[in-house]
């Protein structure tokens, strides 16, 4: 099937933007290099839809590399780099997916991805899932499994399994070791802070910075924005999350409250309306918005629109919005994800973990489907540790081992 990429002349830069990546992902490169040899995924059909940059490509690489045929398109209109869908294409891989792209133009790569009828998916936030329960229905039954990337996704997933409907095993990857205490934390919390200092290019010291949402990508963003100088308020409905907050040295205080000291918002929950009328009326002139939860809900987009006499784009990312008494809010990224729509993502290094974990699980589901049941799987403790050892190799770091007698002490009954 021909890809629907934006510009093939664009390849060569593209290339370069993985091959910088593939330096500094050495889990992924030993997984590479074992399955050139070994073809676990040999005359498979997968679907990969992720944020297609760098990072991603490599990962699509990787997986045609263990034999499978494989598909990418894009998770987010904004997330997708044109020159990197070009280098893929220009590898063998088939590429759904532009920079940009309208809702519909975004539905109908996910149905051309489908149109190859996968074995194996690759989801990140759940819309092939979605469509395969829906629209797609009729391809759920040639799934052998698939795997989940984001927290939003395994949400959409869990439930499905709590009503008794979820057709085919999936593996949600997010809530390994691996993935979320670094990914989560670590890649979130840099890659959210870069993605709003590239675009807005202020400063972040001395502001005051409103996080909504303590889980593991909100401490990480906490954290940097602690680092780079920001007073920093928690908002949060879990009252241990809460409290964990407090204990982390952050004020935590109903949005509501919050809403009037921001200079900086961000939003990591997973749920939607998180900023809405009454938290905007309340808002500092020239008060910032930006989202780093999956979809663009979180920001209720229709509620600032109908609170503003005007919008304009005023940079690059950045919409304007002033309101009826003269103050204006800016959003970034028209509230998607901002260290994708409005940056690369995810450190290299972090991403390694995951996509290591993502190949990993692709690879586990190819050769154990017939044992699994429809349900959610968690991903194994030996994966888990197998990419935090060769992590650790490719740091150079050794770590201790329990001796004969200790494991017997820690064994008896």
């Amino acid at each position: 099937m021909e890809s629907i990429i934006r510009d093939i002349t664009l390849a060569q830069e593209g290339l370069a933007k993985i091959n910088w990546v593939k330096q500094f992902m050495p889990v992924l490169n030993t997984l590479n290099d074992e399955v050139i040899r070994t073809k676990p995924l040999a005359g498979k059909n997968l679907v990969v839809t992720m944020h297609l940059e760098a990072k991603t490509a490599y990962l699509g690489l990787v997986l045609k590399n263990a034999g499978a045929n494989v598909v990418v398109t894009g998770s987010n209109p904004l997330s997708t780099q044109d020159d990197v869908a070009a280098a893929l294409v220009e590898q063998g891989v088939t590429v759904f997916a532009w920079y940009n792209c309208t809702e519909e133009e975004y539905e109908h790569f996910l149905h051309k991805a489908l149109d190859t009828e996968p074995d194996i998916i690759i989801d990140d936030g759940g819309d092939l899932v979605s469509l395969l329960h829906g629209e797609r229905n009729a391809l759920a039954g040639k799934i052998l499994g698939g795997s989940e990337e984001t927290t939003t996704g395994v949400i959409r997933l869990r439930a499905l399994e709590a009503e008794h409907k979820l057709k085919f095993p999936m593996v949600a990857v997010n809530d390994a070791y691996c993935k979320y205490l670094f990914d989560n934390r670590y890649g979130t919390g840099q890659s959210t802070w870069d993605g709003i200092m590239r675009t807005t290019n202020l400063t972040v010291v001395g502001k005051t910075v409103v996080i909504a949402g303590y889980g593991w990508c909100g401490k990480g963003v906490a954290m940097r924005a602690k680092g780079l100088g920001a007073n920093v308020i928690v908002t949060e409905i879990d009252p241990i999350k809460a409290i964990e907050a407090v204990f982390d040295g952050f004020r935590v205080m109903p949005m509501e409250e919050a809403a009037a000291f921001g200079d900086i918002f961000v939003t990591l929950t997973g749920c939607k309306d998180v900023i809405r009328s009454e938290h905007i009326k309340l808002m500092k002139n020239g008060a910032i918005l930006a989202n780093a939860g999956h979809f663009d809900v979180e920001i209720n987009k229709k509620d600032l629109a109908e609170l503003s006499v005007s919008k304009k784009t005023v940079r690059k990312n950045i919409e304007e919005f002033a309101l009826e008494d003269g103050r204006k809010v800016y959003l970034l990224a028209e509230g998607r994800l901002v260290n994708l729509a409005a940056g690369d993502g995810h450190p290299t290094e972090i991403m390694d973990l995951s996509f290591a974990l993502q190949a990993l699980a692709a690879i586990y589901i190819s050769e154990h489907h017939k044992d699994l049941t429809n349900k959610v799987y968690p991903i194994t403790e030996e994966m888990n540790a197998r990419v935090a050892t060769l992590k650790l190799q490719a740091m150079g770091i050794n770590i201790d081992k329990l001796t004969v007698d200790q494991e017997q002490y820690l064994n008896q009954a």
